[in-house]
C-alpha cells in the first residue's frame, strides 16, 4: 500500500520482504502434553523474528497420543508450504484426504486438549479420541477472507495405533487448521486484492474504472506473491463479488508448475498465464496488469512494473507503476490538495495538505463568507463542490467551490427534536454521489444524492440492526461504513452498495457486517486507506481509544494515534501521505509524521479531507 501514513500506523516492515526467507528454526516454547490430569493449553508459539522461517519436527518414534497431538498442532503453525510435516502425524488415508487450505480457525490462545489422550482400558488400547477446545476469535475461509467469530471452538480428533508399526497416528480430524492468535499474526499477513467497481465508471476522468480493495489473509512466508496471484485470478470474495468485476477472463490461471514469483533486479515481475498470446485485447491486458500492480505492491513496495506472458512465451503486455495509476481511479493514490474545516468566524477555510504551517484561507463562494453557522461539511473528491449541514443539523445543501458559488436549495431536511437527532456529516464517493443519514428517531433513514441528480433518494438498508448515527462512504462507491446505535450501544458496520437495475432507482445497502466487534461505543470513524478505517470507541468497561481496523473486522498491527482529550471528530484520507486531523477540546489538531499532536486552530471545528 505504499508509504506509511504520516502520523498513522505504519505497515508492518516484513510485508515488503514477506517472500524472503532469512533462516530456519524449529518450533519451540509449546507446553508439554501431560500423560494425565486436567485440561491443558497447547500454548501459542512466542512471536518470532518475522524474517525467520519456522519448521516443525516430524513425530518421534513411539510417541504417545498426547505427543502426537502436540506435534501436529505445532506443525500447523510452521512455514511448511504443503503441511508435509503435519501430514506425517496422520494415518495414510487421513493424510490423503485432509484439506488444510479449507479454513483457518483463530483462537484467543492456543487450542486446549480436553482429554489426556491416553489409552485407558484394554478395549481402548488402540484407539483414543481427543477434543480440541478454545475461544474463537476469527475464521479465514477457503477464499482467504477473514471474518470475526465468537463462541467456543470444539472439535474431535481421533487417533489409532497402527497394527503393523505400533505407532499412534491421527485418522479422523476436521479439515482446515487451528491456531492461537499470536501464531496467526506470525504466520499470516493481510493483502489487498484489487478489482473494479461494476457499472458505469465515474472516476476523476470519464470512463476511468474505480479500483476496489478486497483484503485476504495469506501465509506470509510461504511464497506469498504466487499465493496472491492465484487468489486474484480466482476472483473476488463472495461478499464483494456482486459489486465488482475482474478483467481476467474466466478460467485464467498461472501456467502449470509456476511458483516462487518475485521481482527481478529491475523490480519487474514476470507473470506467465495460461492465455494465448493473441487472444487478449490491449485494453483488457492493461487492466489485468493494473490489478496485479496495485495488489503486489502490498508485498513489494519497490515493484515498478509487471510483464504478462502467454502460453507461447510471448508478451501479452507490460505495465509500469506510473501508468497503472493513470489507468484506474485508486483512492490511496489520490493525495488531496487541501484540508478543510470551519473556523471561529463560521467560515469554511482550507490549508494545503503539504503545508507545515498552520495558516488557512477562506474558500471561495458562499461558505467562505461566514454568514451562516455550519454543523458539518463534506468536500467532493475532485474538490469542486462542498456539501454543508447547517448549524442546527436541519438541512443539507450543496454549493460550488468557485467565486460565484451560491448555496442551493435543501436536498435533505430533518425534523429531529434536537441537533443530535438530525443530519449526520455528509460523505462523497468517487462517482460524485453524496450520502447522508437522518437520525430522527421517528423517521430515521439513509439518503443519497446521485451524481447529476437534483434530489435525494432514500436508500434501502434491509438488515439495519438499529438507528444510523454516522455514515462514511468509501471512495470506490461500493462500500459504506455506518455507526449504528442499538440498545444504547454504537457499533461499526460495513455494508455493500448495490445499485438498482432501473434508471433512477435508489441503491440499497446490503450484507452488513461488523468491522470492530469488540468496540461497543463507537463515537467517530473515518476511512484511512483502501480497506481500513480509523475508529474511535471503547471496549466494555474500557476507556476511549483510537484504533485502525479493516473492513473485514481484523485489527491491524502497529501503533495507534495517541489519545486526545474531548475528541469529537477525526479526519483522514485514503492516501497515507497526509496527516491525521482531529477536532478535540484543543480545537483543530493534526498529527505530523513522527511527531505529537499539533494545534492548528483552537476555535476550529468540523475538519474534513475530500470525501
Amino acid at each position: 500500500m505504499g508509504a506509511d501514513r504520516e502520523g498513522g500506523a505504519g505497515r508492518r516492515p516484513w510485508r515488503a520482504a514477506a517472500y524472503t526467507a532469512l533462516g530456519a528454526v524449529l518450533l519451540a516454547g509449546c507446553a508439554s502434553m501431560p500423560d494425565s490430569g486436567d485440561l491443558r493449553d497447547v500454548e501459542s508459539t512466542p512471536r518470532q523474528d518475522t524474517g525467520v522461517r519456522v519448521f516443525a519436527m516430524p513425530p518421534a518414534e513411539d510417541a504417545n497420543p498426547g505427543e502426537i497431538m502436540q506435534g501436529f498442532l505445532e506443525a500447523l503453525t510452521s512455514d511448511d508450504p504443503a503441511y508435509d510435516t503435519a501430514r506425517k502425524y496422520l494415518a495414510s488415508d487421513a493424510a490423503r484426504t485432509w484439506r488444510p487450505e479449507q479454513s483457518a480457525t483463530v483462537l484467543a490462545n492456543g487450542p486446549s486438549i480436553e482429554t489426556d489422550c491416553r489409552a485407558g482400558n484394554r478395549e481402548a488400547a488402540n484407539s483414543v479420541t481427543c477434543v480440541l477446545t478454545g475461544a474463537r476469535v476469527a475464521t479465514v475461509d477457503a477464499e482467504q477472507a477473514y471474518q470475526p467469530a465468537t463462541g467456543t471452538y470444539r472439535k474431535k480428533v481421533h487417533l489409532t495405533r497402527d497394527g503393523k508399526t505400533g505407532q499412534w497416528r491421527i485418522d479422523e480430524l476436521p479439515d482446515g487448521v487451528v491456531m492461537g492468535k499470536s501464531d496467526f499474526q506470525r504466520n499470516y499477513t493481510s493483502v489487498d486484492k484489487y478489482y473494479f467497481a461494476s457499472g458505469t465508471p465515474l472516476g476523476a476522468a470519464a470512463g476511468e474504472p474505480v479500483a476496489v480493495a478486497d483484503p485476504v489473509f495469506v501465509r506470509s512466508k510461504v511464497d506469498p506473491m504466487t499465493q496472491m496471484v492465484r487468489s486474484l485470478l480466482k476472483g473476488p470474495s463472495t461478499w464483494l463479488r456482486p459489486v465488482v468485476r475482474s478483467s481476467f477472463p474466466t478460467g485464467t490461471a498461472l501456467q502449470k508448475g509456476v511458483s516462487g514469483l518475485a521481482p527481478d533486479d529491475q523490480n519487474r515481475l514476470t507473470v506467465p498465464l495460461n492465455l494465448k498470446d493473441s487472444r487478449i485485447a490491449e485494453s483488457t491486458c492493461t487492466e489485468m496488469a493494473t490489478q496485479l500492480l496495485f495488489m503486489l505492491r502490498n508485498l513489494a513496495p519497490t515493484l515498478e512494473s509487471v510483464d504478462l506472458r502467454g502460453t507461447g512465451g510471448g508478451q501479452l503486455c507490460e505495465l509500469t507503476e506510473e501508468r497503472a495509476e493513470s489507468e484506474a481511479w485508486h483512492g490511496s493514490a489520490k493525495r488531496p490538495e487541501y484540508l478543510y474545516y470551519v473556523d471561529g468566524k463560521h467560515r469554511l477555510v482550507r490549508m494545503p495538505t503539504a503545508s507545515t504551517g498552520t495558516g488557512s484561507v477562506q474558500v471561495p463562494g458562499a461558505l467562505g463568507e461566514g454568514d451562516r453557522t455550519l454543523q458539518s461539511v463534506a468536500v467532493s473528491r475532485d474538490e469542486h463542490s462542498v456539501a454543508a449541514v447547517d448549524g442546527d443539523g436541519t438541512s443539507l445543501r450543496v454549493t460550488s467551490l468557485a467565486l460565484d458559488g451560491s448555496l442551493g436549495d435543501a436536498l435533505v431536511t430533518s425534523h429531529g427534536p434536537t441537533p443530535a437527532d438530525r443530519l449526520t456529516t455528509p460523505s462523497w464517493d468517487a462517482r460524485g454521489d453524496l450520502w447522508v443519514a437522518d437520525r430522527d428517531p421517528q423517521d430515521t433513514g439513509l439518503y443519497v444524492v446521485e451524481h447529476g441528480a437534483d434530489r435525494a433518494e432514500k436508500v434501502t438498508v434491509p438488515d439495519l440492526p438499529g438507528r444510523i448515527k454516522d455514515v462514511r462512504v468509501a471512495a470506490d462507491g461500493v462500500r459504506v461504513a455506518l455507526v449504528v446505535e442499538k440498545d444504547g450501544k454504537q457499533s461499526l458496520q460495513i455494508g455493500r452498495i448495490e445499485h438498482g437495475d432501473r434508471t433512477g432507482e435508489a441503491p440499497s445497502v446490503v450484507g452488513l457486517r461488523s468491522a470492530a466487534p469488540d468496540l461497543e461505543e463507537v463515537s467517530a470513524m473515518t476511512w484511512a486507506g483502501d480497506s481500513r478505517l480509523l475508529v474511535v470507541g471503547q471496549e466494555q468497561g474500557g476507556v476511549q481509544q483510537m484504533r485502525y481496523v479493516q473492513v473485514d473486522g481484523a485489527t491491524l498491527d502497529g501503533p495507534a494515534p495517541g489519545a486526545l482529550p474531548g475528541l469529537k471528530a477525526i479526519a483522514a484520507s485514503e492516501s497515507e501521505r497526509v496527516p491525521l486531523v482531529a477536532y478535540s477540546d484543543d480545537g483543530i489538531v493534526r498529527l505530523p509524521s513522527g511527531a505529537q499532536w499539533q494545534k492548528v486552530d483552537k476555535d476550529g471545528t468540523a475538519p474534513v479531507y475530500p470525501g
